[in-house]
């Protein structure tokens, strides 16, 4: 036990808590006071900073490819020619999974509802080609080349530096010298793990309703906050049983996750009476995307006409900026044997391409629906209100739907448990000043960020405008962090360059 104290990091265990704490006091006292705060904050970033988010997400993945494809890209992490501890399937189903929660399963059947009405779209062209492109650009090869890059950073950390702590500031070691282990470095770290429980809460509360909605439209129980609580709570104890068992229950549940939702899209796919139509929308929104990329990724939309990149593509790069803080470490983690070259490309083929074939699978099943006029998706969402019982409603309409919503409820459970298993493990040895490359955190530490994690995203399920906030939460979390993620980048390039030369002298 003293031992354990003697090792625990105060800076990145006791702030966060108190942070989080009056974060969530916050929230639930004064839930139009909260909304209204974070609503001119949101404002003023997106506003004044928007380019700023747009180049970070555009620079990171220029950087992914000279990064693979330079001498860097040849780098084993790991001794060299030291072998992949996991299969190239069992790394890849941990990438994903890791990277993503059960939120890939309500945007891919709702995220065009959201895009249809926008006065964006219609100036871009029609709703049968833009509502089954922006979705793809959203979750495609920006937002998977943060997780990409940094993964290669922190296994070039762990694996061939041998660097004993397990923390954000190590990675800006190389830039921060002396002052990684002063205030600069402490700072990193603080904000890193408010970036990662704001990451958290986004994804439990944006996503977990869709469960509740599930659930009560397969077993009749009454919708409402409680029942989300609920369903928090129970997946909860889940992935805190899960990450007990340490790295061979996250690998198995990975592969269950991955089989689970492979069977789900395959389903929709076969069975859903959408084939010829999902496979061509999907694969003319693919041409669409390429085409238009680079002016997708620029556009600012300076004269305000729609603030759709303020409202949908600076979000969407913040989200998964806050995410970067646990992804890409427990994918750097994972990745010991592999070249960075393997890592930054093995993370698009499987991130990049499972996220897409989920869009278009069952966001064209939705979209194609609608456009044949099956079914007044559109009219529904805007009569009711409720996009979780929109999506429902639309899983209905498959053959067998109640057999669909009792995979999709599985499948979001798993996913969840997967992604929180790897955070958990991640915020739980950021809280320690040292630990080895092959050592894992004590279940107590395990268990003390596992109930962490939740509390947020209860308290966020009392906050007005709920939807709003939680992408605003993310939004001013990503905004040092970005800062961070440069510096960590930079501090990356300069160590490999400084090895490679190195290396070359022997």
């Amino acid at each position: 036990m003293n031992e354990t104290k003697r090792k625990l990091d105060p800076a990145t265990t006791i702030i966060p808590f108190i942070a989080i704490f009056i974060l969530c006091v916050f929230f639930i006292v004064d839930p139009a006071g909260s909304t209204d705060v974070l609503t001119k904050i949101r404002a003023f970033l997106g506003d004044e900073f928007g380019v700023f988010y747009l180049a970070v997400g555009l620079g990171t993945l220029i950087i992914s490819l000279y990064l693979s494809y330079s001498d860097i890209g040849n780098i084993t992490l790991g001794k060299p020619g030291e072998q992949p501890k996991y299969t190239f399937f069992q790394w890849g189903a941990m990438v994903f999974t890791c990277g993503l929660a059960a939120d890939i399963l309500f945007y891919s059947m709702c995220e065009w509802i959201l895009y249809a009405q926008e006065p964006h779209l219609a100036d871009l062209g029609s709703m049968q080609d833009w509502a089954s492109t922006y979705p793809l650009f959203h979750w495609g090869p920006i937002p998977w080349s943060f997780y990409a890059v940094l993964a290669a950073c922190f296994g070039f950390m762990l694996h061939v530096r041998g660097c004993g702590k397990q923390k954000y500031s190590e990675a800006c070691r190389p830039i921060l010298k002396d002052k990684t282990d002063g205030l600069p470095g402490k700072i990193v770290d603080v904000l890193a793990v408010v970036a990662l429980i704001a990451g958290t809460a986004t994804t439990f509360s944006v996503a977990t309703p869709l469960l509740s909605s599930a659930i009560s439209s397969m077993f009749g129980i009454p919708d409402s906050k409680w029942l989300t609580i609920a369903i928090l709570v129970t997946t909860c104890i889940v992935y805190t049983y899960s990450v007990m068992k340490g790295m061979r229950g996250v690998s198995i549940l990975a592969n269950i996750c991955m089989y689970v939702f492979g069977a789900l899209l395959l389903y929709v796919f076969l069975f859903g009476g959408m084939t010829r139509y999902i496979v061509e929308t999907g694969f003319t929104a693919l041409g669409a995307m390429v085409q238009n990329f680079i002016g997708l990724s620029t556009w600012t939309d300076a004269m305000r006409t729609s603030s759709f990149p303020q409202n949908w593509t600076i979000f969407y790069w913040a989200y998964w900026m806050v995410w970067c803080v646990a992804s890409p470490f427990f994918m750097g983690s994972i990745s010991r044997g592999r070249t960075v070259r393997q890592v930054i490309m093995g993370a698009y083929i499987f991130g990049v391409s499972s996220t897409l074939i989920s869009f278009i699978v069952l966001g064209n099943y939705g979209l194609g629906l609608q456009m044949f006029g099956k079914m007044d998706v559109i009219g529904l969402y805007n009569s009711c209100g409720d996009l979780y019982q929109t999506v429902i409603a639309v899983l209905q309409t498959l053959p067998l739907h109640q057999l669909v919503i009792i995979v999709l409820i599985i499948s979001m459970i798993a996913f969840y448990a997967t992604s929180f298993d790897s955070i958990t493990m991640v915020a739980s040895a950021y809280s320690y000043k040292h630990m080895k490359d092959d050592e894992e955190a004590s279940n107590g530490m395990k268990f003390f960020w596992a109930i962490l994690l939740i509390l947020l995203p209860i308290a966020l399920i009392f906050s007005e405008g709920s939807m709003a906030n939680m992408q605003t939460v993310s939004i001013i979390a990503a905004f040092p962090i970005a800062f961070v993620i440069i510096l960590i980048i930079a501090s990356f390039i300069r160590d490999a360059k400084d090895y490679i030369r190195k290396n070359d002298e022997v």
